[in-house]
C-alpha cells in the first residue's frame, strides 16, 4: 500500500499544533458534512481588493494574515445575506484549485504549511466560504483547521460548489 503525499503532510501536521487568531489546529480527521453543518455562513465570493494593504510579507505562511481582503458575496448558500464581506489575507498569483476529489474532507494546498488554514486568494477568482463568528464576533473561515473551508472554484457548476448546495438542501 502506497502512501501518499497528502497522507504524510496530513500526519505531520495532525501531530504539530499551530495556533492562528481565532482557533488552534487540531488533530482529528476534516469531515465535509461536519463542514457544512457547523458552518453559520456558507457562502460563494470573488475577492475584488485589499481593504488592509499586507505589511508583514513573512506573514504569508506563519500566521495569520496583516492584510484584509475585500469579497464581493455573488451568492448566500446558507445565513444572512451581506452584499460583501472583509476577511484577513493575502493575493496570489496563481490559481490554487484543491487537488483532492470532490468532496473535499482537506484543505487546499495553500493551507497544508504554517497557519494550517489558506491564507490566499486570487483576485476575481471565486471561493465557496464556510463560515463562523469568532470570539471578536467578526465573522472568520479561521474555524475548522485543515479543512476546506475557502475553496477556490473552477466555475458556477464546481463539483464543490454543487455537492454543498446539496448537503445545505437535505437533498
Amino acid at each position: 500500500m502506497a502512501i501518499q503525499l497528502v497522507d504524510i503532510v496530513r500526519v505531520f501536521v495532525a501531530g504539530s499544533f499551530f495556533t492562528t487568531g481565532a482557533f488552534s489546529c487540531v488533530s482529528e480527521k476534516v469531515s465535509n458534512i461536519r463542514l457544512v453543518k457547523d458552518a453559520e455562513t456558507i457562502v460563494r465570493v470573488t475577492p475584488v481588493e485589499y481593504a488592509v494593504l499586507p505589511g508583514n510579507p513573512n506573514m504569508r505562511t506563519t500566521g495569520v494574515p496583516d492584510s484584509k481582503v475585500r469579497f464581493i458575496v455573488n451568492e448566500t448558500i446558507r445565513g444572512p445575506v451581506i452584499p460583501e464581506l472583509v476577511l484577513p489575507g493575502y493575493w496570489a498569483d496563481q490559481d490554487d484549485f484543491n487537488d483532492q476529489p470532490s468532496p473535499y474532507d482537506f484543505v487546499r494546498p495553500g493551507g497544508r504549511h504554517g497557519s494550517c488554514f489558506a491564507n490566499s486568494y486570487r483576485k476575481d477568482g471565486q471561493f465557496l466560504l464556510f463560515l463562523k463568528k469568532a470570539k471578536s464576533g467578526e465573522l472568520t473561515v479561521n474555524w475548522y483547521a485543515l479543512a476546506p473551508v475557502n475553496e477556490q472554484l473552477h466555475s458556477e457548476e464546481d463539483a464543490w460548489l454543487l455537492w454543498v448546495r446539496k448537503q445545505v438542501d437535505g437533498k
